[in-house]
C-alpha cells in the first residue's frame, strides 16, 4: 500500500459509482445499455489475468513452502472450506422451508428457456471437468479449477526441485511475475468507479426495480441467509482467532462493495488477498494459497442460493420435494459451488443442472434467470468474505496470524 493521497478512498469512490450507477440508469432508462461496453471493458481488464494471478498464487504458495507446510494449509483450509458450505446449504434448506419463495408466484413466458436443458453435463463430467487434458486450453477458456489442479502439481514439482538442487531461480521467477500480475490489477482497480457506473447503469436501465417485486422473497431468503452467516461465521472466526470481532464490518467494507456491485469472486481475488493481508493479519504466505482456492471451492453465498433455487423451482410448479431430493439438493449445490466459474452469469447453467438432476420442471428458471444479477449480489458477498475467515482460521492454526495488523497497530504491504 502507497502512502495516503488526498481525495476520496477508493471504496468511497465505488459507492458513489454504485448510487449515480443505478440513479442514472433509472433516469435515463434504456439507453444506459450503450454504456455497458465500458463497464464490459473493465470487466475484461480484470479477467485477462485472473489465470495468470490464480496459478502463480498457488504454484508460488506450494512451491516455495515445504511439503509439511503446504500439507498443513491444504489441510485446514478444505476442512473449512467443507465446514462452511454445508451449513450454508442446510441453512438454504431451513429458510426455504420456512419462508416458501416459490408460493405464490406465477410461471410466464416457460417456453423462453425451453431449450436450457440441452446442454446440461452429469455429475461424472463435472467431476471430471476438474482434471484439464490441456492445461493452455483450460487458461484460454479460464476454468478456473482445472488451472488451480495443475497450480498445485506444479508447484509440489517445483518444491522438490527446489529442495534436491537448492536453485530457486523457478521459484523466485513466479512469484515474482506473480507480482508484476498483481501490479497489473492493482493499475486496473483505478477504473474501477468507472465501471462499476457502467455497469450498474446499464442494469438498471434495461431491467428496472419491476423484476425485483415477483422475487422479493427468493432475494430476501438470500439476504436474510448471509444476514444469519455473518452472525454465525462473523463471532466464530474471532473467537478461535483471538480477535475482537467488532473490528471486522469496516475491514471488510471495500470488498465486500466490490462484491455486491461486480458479482464477480474472479474480479474481487486481488482486493480481497490484498486486505487480507495488510487489514486482517493473514500472512502472505497463506493468503497466496487460501486466496484463489477459496475462489474456486468455497461459495457459502452460492451453496445456500441454489439450495433455495431449488425449493423455488418446486414450490413454484407445486412438486414436494422428498426427503431424499433434500438431501441431495443440498450435496449438489455444494458440488456445484467446487465446479461453477466464478464470473458472472454461471449460475443459470447451475440452475439447469439442479433442475434437471433432481427431476424439477425447467420453467421456473426463466423467473431465476430475470434476477441473477441482484441473487449474484448475494451469493458474492457471503463468498467473498468467508474466503477471507478461511484464511484467517488456517493462518492462525500455523501461528501466522499477525494480530498487531488485525489491531492496526502495525502496518504491512501486500
Amino acid at each position: 500500500m502507497e502512502g495516503k493521497k488526498k481525495g476520496l478512498s477508493l471504496t468511497t469512490q465505488i459507492l458513489i459509482a454504485t448510487a449515480g450507477g443505478i440513479v442514472f440508469g433509472s433516469l435515463i432508462g434504456p439507453w444506459a445499455s450503450n454504456l455497458k461496453f465500458i463497464g464490459d471493458i473493465f470487466i475484461r481488464l480484470i479477467q485477462m489475468s485472473v489465470v495468470l494471478l490464480v496459478m502463480t498464487a498457488v504454484a508460488g504458495a506450494v512451491g516455495s513452502g515445504d511439503g509439511q507446510d503446504v500439507g498443513k494449509m491444504g489441510f485446514h483450509t478444505f476442512k473449512w472450506i467443507i465446514f462452511f458450505t454445508l451449513i450454508s446449504a442446510g441453512l438454504g434448506v431451513v429458510l426455504s422451508m420456512l419462508i416458501q419463495p416459490g408460493i405464490g408466484i406465477e410461471i410466464a413466458n416457460a417456453e423462453a428457456i425451453a431449450n436450457a436443458s440441452a446442454e446440461t453435463a452429469s455429475l461424472q463430467d463435472t467431476l471430471l471437468g476438474f482434471v484439464s487434458t490441456n492445461i493452455i486450453g483450460s487458461m484460454a477458456d479460464s476454468a478456473m479449477v482445472p488451472c488451480i489442479v495443475f497450480a498445485l502439481f506444479f508447484g509440489t514439482a517445483m518444491g522438490t526441485y527446489t529442495r534436491q538442487s537448492g536453485n530457486r531461480n523457478m521459484v523466485e521467477w513466479v512469484t515474482g511475475f506473480n507480482t508484476i500480475i498483481t501490479n497489473i490489477i492493482k493499475a486496473v482497480m483505478h477504473v474501477a468507479p468507472i465501471g462499476i457506473f457502467c455497469l450498474l447503469a446499464n442494469v438498471a436501465g434495461s431491467t428496472g426495480f419491476k423484476v425485483i417485486i415477483p422475487m422479493i422473497k427468493f432475494l430476501g431468503v438470500l439476504l436474510l441467509g448471509d444476514a444469519i452467516q455473518f452472525l454465525i461465521y462473523g463471532p466464530l472466526t474471532a473467537a478461535l482467532c483471538k480477535v475482537n470481532p467488532a473490528k471486522m464490518p469496516k475491514k471488510f467494507a471495500k470488498m465486500s462493495m466490490m462484491a455486491v456491485t461486480t458479482t464477480s469472486g474472479a474480479i474481487c481475488l486481488p482486493t480481497k488477498m490484498e486486505d487480507a493481508v495488510v487489514k486482517f493479519g493473514v500472512s502472505r504466505k497463506v493468503a497466496d494459497f487460501t486466496g484463489p482456492i477459496t475462489m474456486s471451492m468455497n461459495s457459502c453465498g452460492a451453496a445456500l442460493c441454489y439450495v433455495a433455487a431449488i425449493f423455488f423451482m418446486a414450490q413454484s410448479t407445486g412438486i414436494q420435494l422428498t426427503t431424499y431430493q433434500m438431501g441431495m439438493a443440498i450435496l449438489l449445490s455444494c458440488l456445484m459451488c467446487m465446479g461453477t466459474i466464478v464470473v458472472p452469469g454461471g449460475s443459470v447453467i447451475v440452475y439447469t443442472f439442479l433442475a434437471s438432476s433432481l427431476g424439477l420442471p425447467l420453467e421456473s428458471i426463466a423467473i431465476l434467470i430475470g434476477i441473477d444479477w441482484f441473487s449474484g449480489m448475494f451469493r458474492t458477498l457471503m463468498n467473498v468474505d468467508v474466503d477471507v475467515m478461511v484464511g484467517m482460521l488456517v493462518s492462525s492454526k500455523l501461528g501466522d496470524l499477525d494480530r498487531d495488523v488485525y489491531n492496526e497497530t502495525k502496518v504491512v504491504e501486500y
